[in-house]
């Protein structure tokens, strides 16, 4: 039985919504606040957590991005605001899906299956390791060459992408991705030095961001750039190709 954290005050839609899921089989808890919501996670473990924007507390975007600081966990933001800068803007919180309120309920199980079932292939990757957990692994496991992509930075230094616990390392230190950051990742490393237009991205993307758009690959590519660059404003591995797209540059 998937379980199912939603963050939502408003009770006439958050007993709707709660009654759904049970009937299609999801175990859910609701809290009323972030605060409180935030603080259910470590026990209940969710499979995905839904999460309003406005909140009495603090709003949605402020709670994905503190979930985000130690789980993976899928988020589908709702919300009233229906706007493609709100749209981008939980994106680039960490939020995997987003749907308007009013929505369709045979939607949102759809598109909560989707979620899990992607989250569910890769079960060690809803819970960032903490630096002992990571040493420890280090040392004791080593993964297969097959599920390792790496790019070199230097003799001492690289980007690796570890396809089994869908974890990316910068410098040593692992870095937290979205699942969409880490499919463009993959493809950029996969074929250092080819451009990929946006289309190529969003194809890339597509139904892992079901509200995906030109914007949105950029959100991505901007994120990505916090993360692996020195100077994100002057980027040295994605580098922008004007009038074309995006390509990674194999120093």
């Amino acid at each position: 039985m998937y379980k199912v954290l939603m963050i939502e005050d408003d009770a006439m839609i958050g007993d709707m919504v709660t009654m759904y899921l049970k009937e299609e089989g999801f175990h859910v808890i609701r809290e009323e606040n972030g605060t409180s919501g935030i603080a259910v996670i470590p026990q209940f473990q969710p499979d995905l957590i839904l999460l309003d924007w406005v909140l009495p507390d603090m709003d949605g975007l402020a709670i994905c991005r503190q979930v985000r600081e130690t789980s993976s966990v899928p988020i589908m933001i709702v919300s009233m605001k229906n706007k493609i800068v709100e749209r981008v803007n939980a994106l680039g919180a960490g939020a995997d899906d987003f749907m308007c309120k009013p929505f369709s309920m045979h939607e949102l199980i759809a598109r909560a299956h989707a979620l899990i079932r992607r989250a569910q292939r890769y079960p060690s990757m809803n819970q960032i390791p903490d630096a002992q957990s990571r040493h420890q692994e280090q040392e004791e496991v080593k993964p297969a060459k097959s599920t390792v992509l790496a790019a070199v930075m230097d003799k001492q230094d690289k980007i690796t992408l570890n396809t089994n616990t869908r974890s990316m390392s910068v410098y040593g230190e692992i870095v937290e991705t979205t699942y969409s950051e880490f499919e463009i990742m993959r493809c950029f490393i996969n074929n250092p030095g080819r451009v990929y237009s946006r289309e190529d991205l969003l194809q890339t993307v597509r139904g892992f961001d079901s509200f995906v758009t030109d914007r949105a690959i950029d959100v991505h590519i901007a994120n990505l750039r916090k993360k692996i660059e020195d100077n994100p404003k002057e980027p040295k591995w994605i580098r922008t190709v004007w009038g074309v797209g995006y390509k990674f540059v194999h120093m």
